[in-house]
C-alpha cells in the first residue's frame, strides 16, 4: 500500500494549463516557449502558495521538453520524466535560506559554467532568493549579469523589497497576484470530487476564505477538515474542526456588542471558549468583520467586491447602519492592541475578554478614541432620526387609604399634575465637568470660552436636577457672561449628548443668593427634601 501524499502536492499543476488564477503570468511564459524568446533569468514575486516555485518547475520542464504542446511540457519524454522525479542533475532547486552564504553562491557558479548533460539547458531555481546575504547577491550577480547560453536562472521570493535592484534589472519579473476565492473554491470542489470527499458549497466557500489567496493552503484546510470529519464536509463542521468561531457566531457577537449588549456578549464569548475556538482566531475574525463594516461604510457600492467574507453580505450591511465610524476605528485599536498582546499574556483569556467588555462599553475608558466614538454613534443617530429622546414617564399617584381619600366631588382638577421625579439611582459619568467644559471650549471663542475651565477655584461649577443643568457662577459679571441664550444653547447640546438625554441650561448666580446659606441649607436637607438631585463638583 502506497504511503498516503498530501493533497497539495497529489495535486500540484504539472502544465500551465492547470495553474489557477495566473492567466497573466502563464500566458506569457508559454508564448516566450513558442517563440523562442526566453530571457536568461526571471524573477517571481508574490505572497505565499500562489503556484511561484510550481511554475518555474513548469518552466524547467517546458524549456527543455522534447515535445512541446502549445507552450507547455508534454510530461511524458524522458526530459520531463527525469525532472519530475528529481533526477536530473542539471535541474536544481536550491533553497536560499539554508544556502545563503557567499560560498554556496560561488560553488553553484562554478558549476553553472559547465554545459548540460542530460537536457539542454542547465536550470537553476531559487527559493526565497531574498534571505541571500549582500555578499551571496554580490557573488551571484556577475553570472545573472553574462551567464553563459546554457544556462537559465529562476528566481522566486515573498519580500520583493529585500531583492538588491542590481538584481531586479537583470530579470524578467513577474507578479503573482492572490488567487480569487470563487477560483479557490472551484479547485476545492474538483479535488473533493476526485477524492470522493462529499464537500458543501458553503465549506468550500469557508476554506477559500480563510485561504487568503493562497491555493497551497486551501488544500491543506481541505486535507486537515476531510481527515477529522466524516460524512458531508459542512462549513459549521469546518468551523468545528479548525476551531474557530464561525460566520454567524461572528457577527452575532458583534452585533451584541454594538447594542452594548455586555452581558450577551460576554455568555457568547463564554460559550465559544468552552466549545474550544481559538482565542486569537475569534479576535482575527471580529477585526476581519470590522474592517468588512468600514469598507462598506467607506464605499457602499463597490466596497461589496472587497469583503472578506467573515460574515454573510446582508450581515455585514445591517452592522454598518447600527455602527457609526468612530466605534469601528475604536473597536479596531482595541482588537489590534489585544492580539499584539497575546505573544506575551499571561492569561489570553482575561485580555480577550476585557477588549469585548471595553468594546461593549465605551464609557470605561474616557480616552479621546472613547469619546470620539460615542459623540460619532450619537451624531450617526441624529443624522438617520434613529436618535429617540426619552419620554417622560407618566406621574405615580400613590394610593390613599380608603379611610383618607377625598370625595371626588371634592377634587380639584384644575391643580397642575405633579412633574415627574427623576430616577434616584441615577449615575452620572465620572469627569462630566471636565468632559463638558472641554466640548463647549471647542464650539465657543476667546474670551467666553476662558470661563469654561474645569479647576477647583474656577468660576463656576455646575449642577444637575432632573432635566435641568445649572452652571452656578461665583460672581455677577460670569452669570452675565454665560447666560445668554446663544451660549446656553450650546451648553445644553454638548451636555445632551454626554448625559445620553435632553436637559437645558440655566445659569444662577451664587454672589446674590448667599451661597454658604443656600450650601448649609442643603447639607442639612440632603437625601431629604430633594432626593433625586445630583451634584458634580471638581474637587
Amino acid at each position: 500500500m502506497s504511503a498516503y501524499q498530501a493533497l497539495y502536492r497529489k495535486y500540484r499543476p504539472q502544465t500551465f494549463d492547470d495553474v489557477v488564477g495566473q492567466n497573466a503570468v502563464t500566458q506569457t511564459l508559454k508564448t516566450q516557449i513558442v517563440s523562442g524568446k526566453l530571457s536568461h533569468a526571471y524573477l517571481f514575486t508574490g505572497c505565499h502558495g500562489t503556484g511561484k516555485t510550481t511554475c518555474a518547475k513548469i518552466l524547467a520542464k517546458a524549456v527543455n521538453c522534447l515535445n512541446p504542446e502549445n507552450g507547455n511540457p508534454c510530461n511524458r519524454c524522458k526530459a520531463c520524466r527525469a525532472i519530475d522525479e528529481g533526477t536530473c542533475m542539471d535541474v536544481l532547486e536550491i533553497d536560499a535560506a539554508s544556502n545563503n552564504g557567499v560560498d554556496n553562491v560561488r560553488d553553484l557558479r562554478d558549476d553553472a559554467v559547465y554545459s548540460p548533460s542530460q537536457v539542454k539547458k542547465r536550470v537553476y531555481i531559487v527559493d526565497e532568493v531574498h534571505m541571500l546575504s549582500t555578499s551571496a547577491f554580490n557573488a551571484l550577480l556577475k553570472i545573472i549579469e553574462e551567464p553563459p547560453e546554457h544556462l537559465l536562472f529562476i528566481l522566486a521570493t515573498t519580500e520583493l523589497h529585500k531583492v538588491p535592484a542590481t538584481i531586479l534589472s537583470r530579470c524578467q519579473r513577474f507578479s503573482f497576484r492572490r488567487i480569487g476565492q470563487e477560483d479557490i473554491a472551484a479547485q476545492l470542489q474538483f479535488v473533493a470530487y476526485q477524492e470522493n470527499i462529499d464537500l458543501d458549497n458553503s465549506a468550500a466557500r469557508v476554506l477559500a476564505r480563510l485561504a487568503d489567496g493562497a491555493m497551497r493552503d486551501a488544500l491543506s484546510l481541505l486535507d486537515q477538515c476531510a481527515s477529522a470529519v466524516s460524512g458531508e464536509l459542512t462549513a459549521e463542521r469546518v468551523y468545528a474542526s479548525l476551531g474557530i468561531a464561525g460566520e454567524r457566531r461572528c457577527a452575532e457577537l458583534l452585533d451584541k456588542i454594538a447594542r452594548q449588549d455586555t452581558a450577551g456578549a460576554m455568555q457568547l464569548f463564554n460559550r465559544l471558549y468552552t466549545e474550544g475556538k481559538d482565542l486569537s482566531a475569534m479576535l482575527d475574525e471580529l477585526a476581519s468583520l470590522v474592517r468588512d463594516i468600514l469598507i462598506l461604510k467607506t464605499a457602499p457600492e463597490a466596497g461589496i467586491t472587497m469583503l472578506s467574507g467573515v460574515a454573510e453580505d446582508g450581515e455585514t450591511k445591517a452592522l454598518a447602519a447600527r455602527i457609526s465610524g468612530g466605534e469601528l476605528i475604536r473597536m479596531m485599536e482595541l482588537l489590534q492592541k489585544t492580539l499584539n498582546l497575546f505573544t506575551r499574556s499571561v492569561s489570553r483569556r482575561t485580555d480577550a475578554e476585557l477588549c469585548i467588555l471595553e468594546m461593549s462599553q465605551p464609557e470605561l475608558s474616557q480616552d479621546l478614541s472613547s469619546m470620539n466614538a460615542r459623540l460619532t454613534r450619537v451624531e450617526e443617530q441624529l443624522k438617520t432620526g434613529a436618535f429617540v429622546l426619552p419620554q417622560k414617564a407618566a406621574p405615580v399617584v400613590a394610593e390613599k387609604p380608603e379611610s383618607e381619600s377625598a370625595p371626588a366631588e371634592e377634587i380639584n382638577i384644575s391643580q397642575p399634575e405633579p412633574e415627574p421625579q427623576q430616577e434616584v439611582n441615577e449615575e452620572l459619568p465620572m469627569g462630566f465637568w471636565q468632559d463638558l467644559a472641554a466640548a463647549v471650549r471647542k464650539e465657543l471663542y476667546p474670551p467666553v470660552s476662558g470661563f469654561f475651565t474645569a479647576t477647583p477655584n474656577g468660576p463656576m461649577d455646575v449642577e444637575v436636577t432632573g432635566g435641568v443643568l445649572t452652571l452656578r457662577c461665583r460672581d455677577s459679571f460670569t452669570a452675565e457672561i454665560v447666560g445668554k441664550e446663544d451660549i446656553l444653547q450650546v451648553v445644553s447640546r454638548k451636555a445632551s449628548v454626554l448625559l445620553g438625554r435632553p436637559v437645558k441650561a440655566k445659569v444662577t448666580d451664587l454672589s446674590k443668593q448667599g451661597r454658604d446659606g443656600a450650601g448649609m441649607s442643603k447639607l442639612m436637607n440632603f437625601g431629604r427634601a430633594n432626593p433625586d438631585i445630583v451634584r458634580i463638583k471638581e474637587n
